[in-house]
């Protein structure tokens, strides 16, 4: 029986973390919770139905005491730290954005292993998150879980190269992306992920940012970590080895494999998800990036190549962009070229190495008020 704590309970990846752990009563068992406080009904419902004893939320603990009697609630912006912090076998990272680090490495501090779904937290803080070992992370995201059952054959030595595969979003067949619209870049054709990811991956921007994740878990060069469009969604990720042989992890595109597999490691969740049908005819597809429709990913990668400081950079500038997109006050396009903006002006002065998480907050803050400078600009 394992103890776990989830961080963004009510979000995409927590609600499916929890329903792999209904699934699997006899292997898992929910010590904490925590969420931002956005939807409070469904917080309040997963504290009774896993009979969790201690609640974080970032708003309304105050209603929430109400509606739960005898449960311990953590209320702040500290609270998810504090969860984070509890001893327990496994911490679930599942909280969108760069306030996803602080938890990270408060769970790390603590001795706690993470299962790691929040990838802000490695491109913000990567050298700090990874100070404490490769080994106290596990990833969750598909991409990088499929890498690390890859590389599970063979030597770190012996990799020659990591090629992370990306759906290519709605319009990985659109040439002109001027007119987009919201309710355009949240149509996913093979996922389905919270607003913010989304639009990440509609820009390809998620996958610049995995690219830089991938260097941190993997402590791969940028120069050997590539991202090619498979629209399938069923290889996740490939491990090229340095005597030419290739492996890929193969499964449909259902978060819950993943999920799973982060949960239980080294072991496997019988009946996580569904396999793949090989009685039926199978046709994937792999072609290369348009850098000149979607230029994030050269950008994260040239940005990551600066220096982690240039990556949070990167990060930051794009989570105010998007958050602009999402109220609509800006275009499709303005997200990455805003992106681009901010991290041609910064990453001159930006520090050669991130020491604390004060200087991520720093950097980030400095970001944030030039992205914003830019959008006012138009």
């Amino acid at each position: 029986m394992r103890d776990i704590v989830i961080l963004g309970s009510t979000g995409s990846i927590g609600v499916q973390a929890l329903e792999v752990i209904a699934a699997n009563p006899e292997l898992f068992r929910v010590v904490g919770l925590s969420a931002g406080g956005n939807n409070l009904t469904l917080l309040a419902k997963q504290v009774r139905d896993f009979n969790v004893p201690i609640v974080g939320v970032g708003s309304g603990a105050q209603e929430l005491k109400g509606a739960l009697s005898g449960v311990k609630v953590i209320d702040g912006a500290q609270a998810s730290e504090q969860l984070a912090s509890l001893t327990c076998d496994l911490v679930l990272n599942a909280i969108t954005g760069s306030i996803g680090l602080a938890p990270t490495l408060a769970a790390l501090a603590s001795g706690n292993k993470v299962a790691l779904a929040n990838k802000e937290s490695l491109v913000a803080g990567g050298d700090l998150v990874m100070a404490y070992g490769s080994e106290k992370i596990i990833p969750v995201d598909s991409e990088h879980s499929a890498l690390f059952q890859a590389m599970s054959a063979g030597r770190a030595s012996d990799v020659s190269k990591l090629i992370l595969t990306a759906s290519g979003g709605p319009f990985r067949d659109r040439q002109d992306l001027s007119q987009v619209k919201l309710a355009d870049a949240l149509a996913h054709p093979t996922w389905s992920m919270g607003p913010v990811v989304t639009i990440n991956s509609a820009t390809l921007v998620n996958k610049g940012l995995e690219i830089i994740e991938a260097h941190y878990l993997f402590d791969i060069a940028y120069s050997k970590i590539e991202a090619v469009i498979h629209p399938q969604s069923i290889v996740h990720s490939l491990v090229e080895f340095k005597d030419g042989s290739t492996l890929a992890q193969a499964s449909p595109p259902d978060m819950k494999g993943p999920i799973a597999y982060a949960l239980a490691y080294p072991n496997r969740v019988g009946g996580a998800m569904a396999p793949i049908n090989w009685n039926g005819k199978q046709s994937w597809d792999f072609e290369p990036i348009d850098e000149k429709r979607f230029p994030a990913v050269q950008l994260a990668r040239r940005a990551g190549a600066l220096g982690s400081s240039v990556a949070a950079i990167y990060n930051a500038a794009n989570e105010v962009a998007v958050a602009a997109f999402m109220k609509e006050e800006i275009a499709f396009t303005a997200i990455v070229d805003t992106i681009e903006k901010v991290v041609d002006k910064l990453s001159a002065s930006a520090p050669s190495r991130i020491r604390d998480i004060s200087d991520v907050s720093a950097i980030e803050q400095d970001a944030r008020i030039y992205a914003r400078e830019v959008l006012k600009k138009g």
